[in-house]
């Protein structure tokens, strides 16, 4: 994470292509269009977004953490991998940007990108791209529909929470738990008690507090409108995420966008459970991947607040929708042997090649 808040040299413009990723939009940019100094490229990247400032009117971000995002690319060096991929989160109301996550709905258009920068070449019917999340040190494998050398972001898929359909973009991830925190469970419990509420403190590619909602006085099916203006709830869910960081290995995180805070209860449209997310200050509009990932690997765990709550399927392949205040997030889980632990997890997401073109930052 760096504060861009000191005088540094900031370019005028670079090549970039703004993309839908899933749920979230954002700028892709080739890792040699941006500059090597990290102030000078956040700066860069707070001055395009139009941040700090609660609209971003100056800028291309949407005024939501979920449109603030970067994607920086470049081929890889790494034996069996395509390319390297850095997710960035620029704050919308301060001169922040941080690489102290995942973002695995970004990653819906990283295949994308790089084939139409010419990374990857295109093959037909559809591209494998292997993809190294610089993040979390970890491997997900997209494909990507293509014919003639090009993307196909026409389709019929659907994903909660994007109007409309496209092609469909399935990613597999392996080898994720412990990805930011060093373990799956960091605290080394399935259950804890933080402040009188048990939670369990979870990692499978995001670092995210799961609880029972009803712990923290609401039902869970509230709006997200309706729990952005709750303040005593952010007050207690904040007080617990504080106290869970060093916890989870992740330090003081008073600063941090990790861990999430994800509230869970009983499913209501026949999926394994019902989710409101704080990112972690507001309302997730629905629930990011790698997020629902995490919640997902806590349904399993027995004893755990979610397990209680989830109707969890039978099977060594368990589809698993989780819930959220737009629809659902559906995940793929394939258990390994033993029956309790997950070897892997796949989510359905699509994207959107939205500009391509030069962005400026003065």
């Amino acid at each position: 994470m760096s504060d861009a808040s000191v005088s540094v040299p900031v370019p005028a413009s670079a090549p970039c292509m703004w993309m839908r990723g899933g749920t979230s939009k954002g700028g892709y940019f080739l890792a040699s269009d941006l500059p090597e100094d990290t102030a000078a490229r956040d700066a860069f990247l707070l001055r395009i977004m139009g941040s700090p400032d609660p609209r971003q009117i100056d800028g291309m971000g949407g005024a939501d953490p979920l449109t603030s995002k970067i994607a920086v690319v470049k081929p890889s060096e790494r034996d069996g991998i395509d390319v390297d991929y850095l997710f960035l989160q620029v704050f919308v109301d301060q001169a922040i940007v941080t690489d102290a996550q995942n973002c695995g709905n970004i990653l819906a258009g990283v295949g994308a990108f790089a084939i139409e920068r010419g990374l990857i070449k295109a093959q037909d019917g559809a591209t494998r791209v292997s993809i190294f999340m610089e993040n979390t040190e970890q491997v997900a494998i997209a494909q990507i529909p293509t014919t003639n050398g090009h993307v196909i972001y026409t389709g019929d898929a659907k994903i909660d929470g994007v109007p409309g359909t496209a092609s469909p973009i399935p990613v597999t991830f392996k080898d994720t738990a412990g990805s930011s925190c060093g373990a799956l469970l960091p605290s080394g419990n399935a259950v804890d008690v933080i402040d009188g509420v048990e939670v369990t403190m979870i990692d499978n590619g995001m670092p995210v507090v799961v609880l029972r909602a009803a712990d923290m006085g609401i039902a869970g099916t509230e709006s997200r409108e309706d729990l952005d203006a709750n303040d005593a709830l952010k007050a207690k869910l904040e007080a617990i995420r504080l106290q869970a960081g060093p916890l989870m290995n992740l330090g003081d995180v008073a600063e941090k966008t990790v861990p999430k805070m994800t509230m869970v209860s009983a499913p209501e449209d026949g999926g394994t459970i019902s989710t409101r997310t704080f990112i972690p200050h507001r309302c997730h509009a629905s629930i990011g991947v790698l997020g629902a990932v995490s919640v997902a690997t806590a349904c399993v765990l027995q004893g755990t607040p979610a397990n209680g709550l989830a109707k969890v399927p039978d099977g060594v392949t368990k589809t698993m929708p989780v819930e959220h205040p737009i629809g659902e997030t559906t995940v793929v889980v394939e258990m390994a042997p033993n029956g309790t632990d997950i070897e892997s997890a796949a989510i359905l997401r699509t994207t959107r090649k939205l500009f391509d073109g030069t962005i400026f930052a003065t």
